[in-house]
């Protein structure tokens, strides 16, 4: 699965900033670029809502006034962000910009010594070498393709379910988007159906908070709940991806340990669907807001594999990727980020970059879109792309074969949006079709 960001590790500031309506920040200030103190903080909650639904033209004006910027984040975090296609992709591959907080001594929401954090996202080689392998023998391209079968058969359903609404109307998201990779991600693990919701819940908490306390008490409700998990499977082994986990050892005997175990679980339920969840609901909507990409895309099925990687160039599903800490002095673009200093760095910006893509801010699905970093770069690459590729291909097409007129939904309002700058996407998105 994609190894994505967690809200809950985020450095956390001492005091939130204002929320105001604002524009995108204007020309540098005179000063030396090499030393990153002299740069002032840009307070990204001040761009309100605007910012939320629409980050793009903000970070186009970050890009214009250089790759590193100190910000103020809109949930009152001071953090280094990172912008642009070649500064981002080169940041991603910084092993200086890891995963070790030892010197950084800030406040945390959450103890990220908890077993729901020790998995590979969190840990720097060689760590994350030895938890990648162990992981990665469970979850092979072959594993993938065999799941196609299933991953039909739900969307049929799904679509079954939505298609018998009388007025031709549903939202997207509940629809569709997003239980069909949660369904998908729960059967491979082995979580009972009777439990998705609980975890929804905590899941969408920890990746879009509503404030410290929710999320941690959805870390500890998690944490426990997947030791439980863990502990019935190792009593009663199944056929699912947990159990081969548990069972799974590499050449010298090494296995992963009980909390390896639940952070692992934690890393595969989380990003195992809720990247997908955006990648179908901002790819749709994108199609919907470009009709006539939609229409090339009807007569031309072969367009498909290049419309799903277009849709992740164009409005992706992570929008910045996981909180590093620098270990030590880091210059980059002129500016030298402070050892210690958290860092952010901003995929949607990297692929909306006029440098690496040419009319970056179009969408466009005969384009070559392959360089995005929707599904990051580097180490941390995303361990499921090809799953969420298989998703993405599936839930597109069965959609638009079987929703003749497929548009967006006007009269259900304005779309609102996730809170938080690691998942982007609608919470809703409201579609009708021809009954």
């Amino acid at each position: 699965m994609p190894e994505n960001p967690q809200a809950a590790q985020a450095p956390r500031a001492a005091q939130a900033p204002q929320h105001a309506r604002g524009s995108a920040p204007g020309p540098a200030p005179s000063g030396d670029p090499g030393s990153g103190a002299s740069l002032p903080v840009v307070d990204l909650g001040s761009y309100g809502p605007d910012f939320v639904a629409d980050p793009y033209p903000y970070y186009a004006a970050l890009r214009a006034r250089g790759p590193v910027h100190r910000v103020r984040t809109p949930f009152g975090q001071e953090a280094w962000l990172i912008v642009g296609h070649e500064a981002v992709r080169t940041a991603l591959a910084d092993p200086r910009l890891g995963k070790d907080w030892s010197s950084a001594h800030l406040e945390r929401v959450v103890d990220d010594r908890a077993p729901l954090f020790t998995n590979m996202l969190d840990v720097d080689p060689p760590h994350h070498t030895r938890l990648r392998k162990l992981v990665a023998k469970e979850f092979t391209p072959r594993r993938v393709e065999a799941l196609r079968p299933r991953v039909q058969h739900l969307t049929d359903g799904l679509l079954d379910a939505m298609l018998a609404a009388p007025d031709g109307r549903a939202d997207l998201v509940e629809a569709l988007a997003f239980p069909l990779p949660m369904t998908v991600i729960c059967e491979l693990l082995g979580v009972p159906s009777m439990d998705r919701d609980a975890f929804r819940a905590w899941s969408r908490e920890l990746v879009s908070p509503t404030g410290p306390e929710e999320v941690r008490a959805a870390v500890v409700a998690m944490s426990e709940y997947l030791a439980g998990l863990i502990e019935t499977q190792r009593r009663e082994p199944a056929d699912g991806l947990l159990s081969a986990l548990i069972r799974t050892s590499d050449e010298d005997g090494d296995q992963l340990s009980r909390e390896e175990l639940i952070g692992t679980a934690f890393l595969l339920l989380v990003a195992g669907h809720e990247t997908t969840v955006g990648l179908i609901s901002n790819g749709v909507r994108a199609l919907l807001e470009h009709p006539d990409q939609l229409a090339a895309l009807r007569a031309d099925g072969g367009l498909l594999e290049n419309a799903v990687e277009e849709m992740l160039r164009y409005d992706g599903p992570v929008e910045t990727a996981t909180w590093r800490c620098a270990a030590a002095p880091v210059e980059l673009g002129g500016t030298v980020i402070p050892q210690g200093a958290p860092v952010l760095i901003s995929l949607a910006s990297a692929s909306r970059d006029p440098q690496r893509f040419a009319a970056a801010d179009d969408f466009d699905l005969t384009r070559d879109a392959r360089g995005h970093v929707a599904f990051g770069h580097g180490i941390h690459f995303c361990l499921g792309a090809p799953l969420a590729r298989l998703e993405g291909r599936i839930a597109l097409r069965s959609l638009l074969d079987r929703c003749p007129g497929l548009a967006l939904d006007t009269t259900a309002g304005a779309l609102t949006w996730r809170s938080g700058l690691l998942m982007r996407g609608p919470e809703r998105l409201p579609v009708r079709w021809t009954v």
